[in-house]
């Protein structure tokens, strides 16, 4: 069998003409090029094949055994070859393309319900699959684990990064803490308190932390939780602090039992993005869906 490599790719054209023309004049005007073209194609192909492929019959040329399995198999391998050698498309409504996304819990809350449902109208045959935030999800992407991150911050390089939206922080507490009545928290007030830290990455609340940190004012951890809505779950009855981004906060508070309250302007908000591996830049699946989620949260 000869080696992709040693055949003559530019026969494949004139093999498929002739096999299905069964003639070599009509095979070349098929093709706009001259019959002695067409007669030397069909010799070179010989050679290459070893058969015949057109043998002189009843009524003219008809194909040998061996040009019909060839012609069978052209049937199916020539659509295939031209998909390779066109633009590629994507059409999500037949597409049965899967996703696969990272986030924390709070992200995944935030694009979940509006995405799916407008992916899943748009692609019912798609799937989606969100893995949990771990401290080695950057490499996850950069190794082709998971095609888009939508996170806070800005990630590592190789990796390109597009923000989605901006979100400002508040602290979720009990009803009944002293600070319950105030109209919001001053960072002395702040880090007097018991806090929960939700573990994004390395035992740190990425943005909080890093803000603390800068300031020279980091906040001790009371509780150490791998959840933001864990979070919110454990604050009813304690005197602990739950530092959430403020429409998650608000979403979590139970009227009479926990308290909203800005949290000390210092922190300052986060810029939330999503980001991919650059070989993912010209998928134009990926780029639907990266054009679907911008989509989502503009009109949400």
């Amino acid at each position: 069998m000869p080696r992709i490599e040693s055949v003559d790719l530019n026969l494949l054209a004139p093999l498929h003409a002739l096999l299905e023309e069964r003639h070599v004049s009509r095979a070349a005007a098929r093709l706009h090029t001259t019959q002695p073209s067409m007669s030397r194609a069909l010799q070179r192909l010989r050679a290459t094949l070893g058969d015949e492929l057109l043998v002189r019959g009843p009524g003219g040329y008809q194909l040998t055994p061996r040009a019909e399995r060839i012609q069978a198999e052209l049937l199916h391998a020539l659509p295939r070859l031209e998909h390779v050698f066109s633009g590629e498309t994507f059409d999500p409504a037949t597409a049965a393309r899967t996703f696969r996304l990272a986030g924390t819990d709070y992200t995944v809350s935030v694009l979940s319900g509006a995405l799916l449902g407008r992916v899943f109208e748009q692609s019912p045959g798609s799937t989606v699959l969100f893995s949990r935030w771990h401290h080695a999800v950057f490499a996850d992407a950069e190794h082709g684990m998971v095609d888009l991150l939508i996170h806070g911050g800005t990630p590592p390089p190789p990796l390109r990064s597009h923000v989605l939206f901006e979100e400002g922080y508040s602290c979720l507490i009990s009803s009944h803490h002293p600070l319950a009545q105030c109209s919001a928290m001053s960072l002395e007030d702040y880090l007097d308190c018991a806090h929960i830290v939700i573990d994004v990455m390395d035992g740190r609340q990425g943005h909080v932390d890093r803000r603390l940190e800068s300031l020279g004012r980091p906040r001790r951890a009371s509780v150490t939780l791998p959840y933001h809505a864990a979070a919110a779950s454990a604050v009813p009855g304690t005197s602990l602090v739950a530092t959430l981004p403020t429409k998650f906060a608000i979403q979590h508070a139970a009227p009479g039992i926990t308290t909203v309250i800005p949290a000390p302007e210092e922190i300052g908000p986060m810029s939330y993005a999503m980001s991919w591996h650059p070989r993912l830049d010209d998928d134009v699946a990926h780029r639907w869906l990266r054009d679907t989620i911008i989509s989502t949260l503009n009109t949400s």
